[in-house]
């Protein structure tokens, strides 16, 4: 473990994206209920956040969660699909209240969620929580009663556990962030495959078809490598496609950012690397789906659908990332084509700039007179020859009255009072 350095790298003004989706060669394969349902559902966050500021309102319709479900989940039924854009929605929302959030920030949210998929039909508060129910938890509360109306127990079960993990996971980092730590690379893998939320929503492929994998079949170690090696590149395809933006708000946990930091890497070479690693996934993913071994024709049937989820997550992930104004704002279609990210300043450099543009030119006239002492000549030509203010005269008429009246009396008192001393 490293503690973040606080000083500066001199960075280029941009980076070239690796050509992940040349070498990704699955099919891409859309829901035909996807807008309709991605539609609802983005509503359904919308009107269940009533406290999401403006901004924030506006992002999630930038996001097209809804969208990247119906990539990733393009042969559910539509009543399924709908559970599932939810709560990638939903999954997304919870990721944006916990950047930032220290440690005991996520405890709390970890509470309010795990505590409504453990008792679904009515909120049970334990000794820390409020009466009153936080809206994290109504909006969980909704879509999994709606989700284990028809789940297997299967599905559900892991489900729950591997949401855990994903808190967990976000605890950590929220420490690491709390003590300026940044991980090393072993470390940080292990911690991301949990923090990136597919665990969860890999679960919901055995949801969204309507399957429940035995424990002996989830566990073997060509299903095992497929899970995790569609996880990494999900997860370090995200790292390169989300650095942008998170680096100029300061955000260290990234693949780029460790290696940059950890391994003395120039931003390009970093991106290289995770983009190789990427690559290399890719191509793992494809050797093990031809290792995969028959567990009999029922369950043959059952694996090659979840498989083919996984697999769709793979590619839907990568199309869907030039698709939302989540990493490239409007650009997202430019970039893809021509695959150079343009980087935003930093934070500090924002507010920084910004101060200097919203300066009135008084101040800036001002601050240069400060800044740069004038010489006593220049002083002289600037406060000489002054033009004559009639208006100052008029400050002086209360004092020149009362001189007039008072001096007059104080002669004649003092003529009085004198008169026969200065008698001869």
């Amino acid at each position: 473990m490293l503690h973040a350095s606080s000083s500066t790298r001199s960075q280029p003004d941009h980076f070239i994206l690796p050509d992940l989706v040349s070498h990704c060669n699955f099919p891409l394969v859309y829901h035909p209920n996807g807008d309709f349902v991605a539609a609802e559902s983005v509503r359904w966050l919308d009107e269940g956040c009533p406290e999401l500021s403006p901004k924030a309102r506006s992002a999630l319709y930038g996001l097209q969660a809804g969208e990247l479900t119906a990539y990733c989940y393009p042969y559910c039924t539509r009543e399924r699909l709908r559970v599932v854009s939810d709560f990638m929605n939903y999954l997304f929302h919870l990721d944006n209240i916990s950047d930032g959030m220290m440690r005991k920030g996520t405890e709390e949210l970890s509470n309010v969620v795990m505590n409504a998929l453990w008792f679904p039909a009515q909120y049970v508060p334990t000794a820390d929580q409020s009466a009153a129910e936080a809206s994290a938890g109504k909006m969980a509360r909704d879509y999994w009663t709606r989700c284990i109306r028809d789940a297997k127990p299967g599905p559900q079960t892991r489900f729950k556990e591997t949401l855990e993990l994903f808190f967990e996971a976000v605890h950590q980092q929220a420490m690491d962030r709390d003590a300026g730590v940044i991980p090393d690379l072993e470390s940080y893998i292990s911690v991301r495959r949990d923090t990136s939320g597919c665990k969860p929503v890999f679960d919901l492929i055995e949801y969204a078809m309507d399957i429940d994998l035995p424990e002996f079949v989830v566990t073997h170690p060509i299903i095992k490598a497929l899970n995790q090696g569609a996880n990494d590149l999900v997860t370090w395809s995200n790292d390169i496609f989300s650095y942008n933006v998170e680096q100029s708000r300061g955000d260290t946990h990234n693949m780029i950012a460790i290696l940059m930091n950890l391994r003395g890497l120039d931003l390009q070479s970093a991106v290289d690397f995770v983009g190789d690693l990427c690559k290399q996934t890719i191509d793992a993913f494809t050797e093990n789906q031809r290792r995969i071994p028959s567990f009999g024709p029922a369950l043959d049937r059952d694996v090659a659908m979840y498989v083919q989820g996984l697999q769709d997550w793979i590619v839907g992930s990568l199309h869907w990332s030039f698709m939302t104004e989540r990493y490239f704002g409007k650009a997202g279609a430019e970039v893809k084509r021509h695959r150079v990210v343009r980087l935003l300043p930093r934070r500090g450099d924002r507010a920084q700039d910004a101060q200097v543009s919203m300066r009135p030119p008084a101040a800036e006239q001002c601050a240069s007179r400060i800044s740069t002492p004038s010489s006593p000549q220049s002083q002289k030509d600037s406060e000489w020859p002054r033009p004559f203010n009639f208006r100052s005269l008029f400050a002086y008429l209360p004092i020149f009255a009362l001189f007039a009246l008072w001096v007059p009396s104080l002669l004649h008192v003092l003529s009085r009072r004198y008169a026969g001393v200065f008698t001869p």
